[in-house]
C-alpha cells in the first residue's frame, strides 16, 4: 500500500504551470512537516516537495500561500530524468489526490469568493482557557 498523509506549512508560494500537450494545470509546493527529535527535545521539520494536479491545483495556488498550513494525502513517486550536465537525477515527492486547506491563504480578487476560507465571527475555539472546559470521557468501555 502507497498511502501518505502529511499536514504542514508552504515553504514558498505555490508554483502554477500547464503542461504542454494537454494544457492540465500542476502545481508543485514544499510542505514544512513538523516533527520532534527525541534525542535533542527539539522540534525539527522535514521538507516534502508535493505535486498537485487539476482542479485542486488551480485552487491551491489561488488561495495558499507562503506559511498556509494545509493537509494532503496521496502517494509516493519516485522518477528519474537526465540533468543538462548528463547526470541521471532521482526524484522522490508525494502526489496528492485530497488537498485541505487549514489556513487562510491570500484574499481572491473576486468579492464572492474572500470569505471562502475564513473563520466565522462567532467562532467558539478563537481564544481562551479550553482545559478548564474539557470533561474527561470514561472510554472503559470502547472495544478499541
Amino acid at each position: 500500500m502507497n498511502k501518505v498523509v502529511l499536514i504542514g506549512r508552504l515553504t514558498k508560494d505555490p508554483e502554477l504551470r500547464y503542461t504542454p500537450g494537454n494544457g492540465a494545470a500542476v502545481t508543485t509546493i514544499t510542505l514544512a512537516v513538523d516533527k520532534y527529535n527525541t534525542k535533542t527535545g527539539q522540534k525539527e521539520a522535514d521538507f516534502v516537495p508535493v505535486v498537485i494536479w487539476g482542479k485542486q491545483a488551480e485552487s491551491t495556488a489561488q488561495y495558499m500561500t507562503k506559511g498556509s498550513q494545509m493537509a494532503i494525502s496521496g502517494r509516493i513517486q519516485t522518477r528519474t530524468y537526465d540533468a543538462n550536465d548528463g547526470s541521471k537525477r532521482y526524484v522522490t515527492e508525494v502526489v496528492a489526490t485530497e488537498t485541505q486547506f487549514l489556513s487562510k491563504g491570500n484574499q481572491s480578487s473576486n468579492a464572492s469568493n474572500s470569505n471562502e476560507y475564513s473563520m466565522p465571527a462567532n467562532d467558539p475555539f478563537s481564544g481562551g482557557n479550553f482545559e478548564e472546559d474539557i470533561t474527561p470521557v470514561d472510554d472503559g468501555d470502547m472495544p478499541f
